[in-house]
């Protein structure tokens, strides 16, 4: 079976679902075992969502700047939430375009922000424990475990459930309710939820007739918080997963506690001590440790994203919740679902974090966004680098996503990080991946994060290729340095910290 598909029996039905593991593991080239958290970076989710004959469902995630472009007809219509006649865009044009939108985006990404923009980014490695803010701006920082929750429900709200959004498409996207729920439902592939124009109700009166989660917003097993519609830094997208039968969060809670438990294999993890010192004495003398420090190789910061120079657009995609933003507050832990009438209401707790790191996070303000600073453990498995994958270099010196995965081939760890770290090898990534109409259109570049380890930052080519080892071989049993250095301290005598 694939991995990470899901494949059952239902009612004579064939039924093939997609878990976690589709994007969040990957299967060691070597031993043939499954590697547990880390990024699938040759799956082509968006030729599998090109292929889905209801794409256009999932239209805010490409690059459709107004639906109005793609009317042909006044013909098609529904009531409006404010009892008039609008009409529908054509199923058909949509469609085309959202297609050619999500075929182009690379393997390994995926665009998870409702922004109305094409703005892919890497699929993220699952190795969490430690790598705090969560999500490439940092936006899930509050809640249990310090955001991981939020983080991972985020996947399976907004990122599975359009629908969801229903209730804020139009301080959101400028979209009515209606048009909305009509765009989404016009060209559903089940002839059940298909929603026809022109009837005597409401999209949002049919849907609520076929739905099966009703007295939910969308599709999915959801519940509303208490500040529903609006969001929150507990729910940036609104809605909380929760199943009858659990309790409130329990298993976004209950997922982020595993996430933090699964731990790399380094495929580097036979180099010698006295290489190990030599690469790690390099990468604080070049100054990596001020943002990749401690435990877990991160200050757990925001970075501006004019500051560390990466593609901006994906740092600006919730810039728009700024509109609808509300106090975080969840319901009990305790709490069963359904949720029952009065029941407890909390506080969460978000005065520990920093406010303008939080304008970061969600562009917020005058604020044009940031990233975060990630962990450096699994760097073996998650080339290719920089949120939007763009620095890549394939095994035989393929340069850049033109020349590595949009040709089937799966990036180099090691070859890869040379192009993070030399200006040169960068340079040459970064004209091949101009070089691709697409991947411009997909705002991938494999600009930015300027920090370099190269002959001409005064580094040897030896010195180079001992960092480059040191990193390749991070896992959490790395950031037990002070016992390293102790049992090592005679094979460098110039180990900085």
């Amino acid at each position: 079976m694939p991995l990470g598909m899901p494949v059952v029996w239902d009612h004579g039905k064939l039924r093939i679902g997609i878990s976690c593991a589709a994007c969040h593991a990957t299967v060691d080239p070597k031993t043939k075992k499954v590697v547990e958290g880390a990024p699938n970076n040759d799956l082509n989710a968006g030729l599998i969502m090109a292929l889905a004959t209801n794409s256009a469902a999932y239209f805010t995630h490409a690059d459709i700047k107004s639906l109005k472009r793609y009317i042909r007809s006044v013909d098609r219509t529904v009531v409006d939430s404010k009892g008039k006649k609008s009409p529908l865009p054509d199923p058909q044009l949509l469609e085309k375009e959202v297609d050619r939108i999500f075929a182009s985006w690379q393997r390994g990404n995926f665009d998870s922000t409702i922004d109305m923009k094409a703005n892919p980014s890497q699929i993220p490695d699952s190795f969490t424990l430690g790598d705090h803010p969560y999500g490439w701006s940092g936006f899930a920082a509050a809640g249990p475990f310090r955001g991981l929750v939020t983080f991972s429900n985020n996947v399976h709200a907004q990122n599975a459930d359009s629908l969801a959004q229903s209730e804020l498409s139009e301080a959101l996207f400028g979209i009515d309710r209606e048009v909305y729920i009509g765009t989404i439902l016009q060209n559903a592939a089940n002839p059940t939820f298909c929603y026809k124009p022109n009837r005597n109700e409401k999209p949002s009166e049919f849907f609520a007739k076929v739905d099966p989660t009703p007295g939910v917003v969308g599709v999915n097993k959801l519940v509303a918080p208490p500040q529903f519609p609006k969001v929150s830094l507990v729910a940036p997208d609104g809605l909380v997963v929760s199943e009858p039968g659990y309790r409130f969060n329990e298993q976004n809670n209950a997922v982020a506690a595993w996430q933090n438990t699964v731990n790399p294999s380094p495929r580097n993890a036979k180099m010698d001590a006295r290489r190990m010192a030599r690469g790690r004495g390099v990468f604080v003398q070049a100054g990596c440790i001020r943002c990749h420090a401690g435990a877990y190789f991160t200050n757990n910061r925001i970075v501006a994203a004019e500051v560390v120079g990466t593609e901006p657009s994906r740092a600006q995609a919730l810039k728009k919740t700024e509109k609808v933003f509300a106090e975080a507050v969840f319901y009990a832990p305790d709490t069963p679902v359904p949720v029952p009438k009065n029941a407890e209401v909390l506080k969460v707790p978000t005065e520990q974090l920093d406010k303008q790191q939080i304008r970061l996070a969600f562009a917020h303000g005058d604020s044009k966004g940031g990233y975060k600073v990630p962990s450096l453990i699994d760097l073996s498995w998650s080339a290719p680098y920089l949120h939007d994958g763009g620095v890549a270099v394939g095994p035989n010196g393929e340069l850049g996503l033109t020349g590595t995965l949009r040709k089937g081939i799966v990036p180099d760890a090691r070859n890869s990080l040379r192009a993070l770290i030399d200006r040169t090898v960068r340079k040459q990534v970064i004209r091949a991946n101009a070089s691709d109409r697409q991947l411009r259109a997909m705002h991938v570049s494999g600009e930015g994060h300027r920090y370099w380890i190269d002959p001409q930052a005064g580094f040897t080519k030896e010195e180079q290729e001992a960092v480059i080892d040191y990193l390749l071989s991070l896992d959490y049993s790395s950031s037990n340095w002070e016992q390293f250095t102790r049992k090592n301290k005679s094979s460098s005598g110039h180990i900085n910290r």
